[in-house]
């Protein structure tokens, strides 16, 4: 038995969402971690050692043992992570693009589906 489209394609849906997360773990230690993947003016959201909150903030760069950046578009205010504090960094441009991608696509199927049932 063939599968419909719109089942087809909120499988490719599904699996590129699942696929394009870009998060990147950093240790305890330093020396190990490397940040010249942070691009300045982009996005991030930082996840901290002792909080369950997340820092998002537009990178702007590394300064000794801090990452410097600025949360907001029209106030914004200057923030320092220490590098030591950093568990994990997220791409928000990524997260959002891959989003977006996926419900166009699940209204896409949806609406394949819809107008081959009729």
């Amino acid at each position: 038995m063939k599968k419909p489209l719109s089942s087809k394609l909120s499988l490719l849906a599904g699996l590129l969402l699942l696929s394009s997360c870009a998060t990147t773990k950093y240790s305890q230690d330093l020396s190990k971690n490397d940040y010249s993947q942070l691009q300045s003016g982009k996005s991030y959201s930082f996840s901290l050692r002792d909080s369950k909150l997340k820092q998002k903030m537009k990178f702007y760069k590394i300064k000794n043992d801090s990452i410097v950046g600025y949360t907001g578009k029209k106030d914004s205010i200057q923030i320092s992570l220490a590098k030591g504090n950093v568990t994990a960094v997220r791409d928000n441009t990524k997260a959002t693009i891959t989003t977006v991608g996926a419900v166009i696509g699940v209204a896409a199927a949806t609406v394949i589906g819809i107008s081959a049932a009729r």
